[in-house]
């Protein structure tokens, strides 16, 4: 049976410490076209401790137990009451896809439930857990088994390094796994190991949680490990106070010192932490704080971010009325990628100063982001970056897309050169 597209399922919220997740059901042939393992791979020799150097998330798959398990399927008495794992959202590049026509949707129903929207076939959906059940489909002589819904617990916008801790987390808890290895691995317990062996997610991760917990910050108590569309999963009356998710701030930050976080990790696991991993083993590229990621110098791409944030929230922030999409996700992506530009600048006059992202940001202050035209998508995050860039002259009239210039010089208040 062939499934068309958008399709739509209902699910239940559940609301826990780490999180929130959703549970439903999905016919195991619809999973198999949607979703993606990452399985461990060794790529390196064992050490004297019998650590050995792995990428990816989930165990390598076993053909045998897959066999196995397909076998099991065609049988009568076949059933999976435990959910399938679901990270939605993560491309295979460790991306957040922010195509709003590919992205997986949740939506909240009138009778207190939620509605999961896949819209299309591509493979937008990681397998954190299950991957040997669900790819044991593929295996069943039985088509009709293929149909068999699978319960699946799906998490939005779950960056990797909550994904590997959630499978560690849960594989800990079934069968023997190496703590050490589970942690060094994935990259999740920063106190395991030295931060000159920090891979850039890890690293990206670590500044996020200081973002959060520091009260200095401006993005103090504001980060959660939840969706992306907070504007759909939480009611004004759920979160009185704007909020944005991990996924966001944590994919701000890495695209500061990577390009290839996935390409950067593999490179670095192929040495173990007793062999001396180190963030040394990349090169340069190109990236506005790469150098100083690369020099372990966290401290200061920390006050670079944060002053640039203080700055933020002065300028912008302070004033900003619930409908304003600057402190949307789609505002705080497109103040990111303003901070991949004056990140730049600051360290070639050596002013990290919060006086000095202000300074640059502060001919944008009068723009109204609560206008319509700065929408809730892609489009909308450009329209924002575009909008700022122009005011502090880091583009020209003549760079803003020719079809919405007069647009744009209407919030500016410029004439066209």
């Amino acid at each position: 049976m062939s499934h068309s597209f958008p399709y739509k399922i209902k699910a239940i919220k559940v609301s826990q410490p780490f999180g929130d997740f959703f549970i439903t059901s999905l016919p195991a042939n619809l999973l198999l076209e949607v979703t993606y393992p990452d399985p461990l791979r060794i790529i390196g020799q064992f050490d004297k401790e019998g650590i050995y150097p792995m990428a990816g998330i989930q165990r390598k798959d076993s053909l045998k137990r897959l066999s196995e398990i397909g076998k099991f399927i065609d049988s009568v008495e076949a059933v999976f009451p435990t959910p399938v794992i679901l990270a939605a959202n993560y491309n295979r590049d460790g991306y957040v896809e922010e195509n709003p026509d590919l992205r997986w949707k949740v939506s909240k129903l009138d009778d207190g439930t939620f509605e999961i929207e896949i819209p299309t076939q591509a493979q937008l959906a990681s397998i954190v857990d299950g991957q040997h059940r669900l790819l044991a489909f593929s295996r069943a002589e039985q088509s009709e088994r293929k149909e068999m819904e699978l319960a699946c617990s799906i998490f939005f916008d779950l960056p990797n390094p909550y994904q590997a801790y959630l499978f560690a987390t849960v594989n800990f808890n079934q069968r023997k796994v190496s703590k050490s290895l589970a942690f060094e691995l994935y990259g999740f317990d920063t106190e395991e190991e030295s931060p000159e062996a920090w891979t850039p997610d890890k690293t990206a991760v670590f500044l996020c949680r200081k973002l959060n917990t520091d009260s200095a910050s401006p993005f103090y108590h504001r980060v959660i490990v939840s969706a992306q569309e907070d504007k759909l999963l939480f009611s004004d009356g759920e979160n009185p106070s704007w909020r944005v998710s991990t996924a966001t701030v944590v994919e701000g930050i890495l695209r500061l010192f990577s390009r290839a976080p996935k390409d950067d990790r593999a490179l670095m696991f192929k040495k173990t932490l007793s062999d001396g991993r180190s963030r040394t083993e990349l090169s340069d590229d190109g990236t506005p704080l790469r150098n100083l990621f690369l020099q372990t110098n966290d401290l200061v791409i920390y006050e670079i971010i944060k002053n640039y944030f203080l700055a933020v929230q002065e300028v912008f922030w302070a004033n900003a009325t619930g409908r304003s999409y600057i402190i949307k996700t789609v505002g705080i992506q497109a103040l990111f990628e303003i901070l991949r530009d004056l990140a730049k600048e600051a360290l070639e006059k050596k002013i990290v100063k919060k006086d000095f992202f202000k300074e640059r940001i502060a001919s944008a202050s009068a723009i109204d982001f609560s206008d319509n035209f700065f929408q809730a998508s892609g489009q909308g995050r450009v329209r924002i970056r575009n909008a700022i860039k122009r005011a502090a002259n880091l583009i020209a009239d003549v760079d803003l897309p020719e079809n919405d210039r007069e647009q744009y010089l209407r919030f500016l208040n410029t004439e066209r050169h």
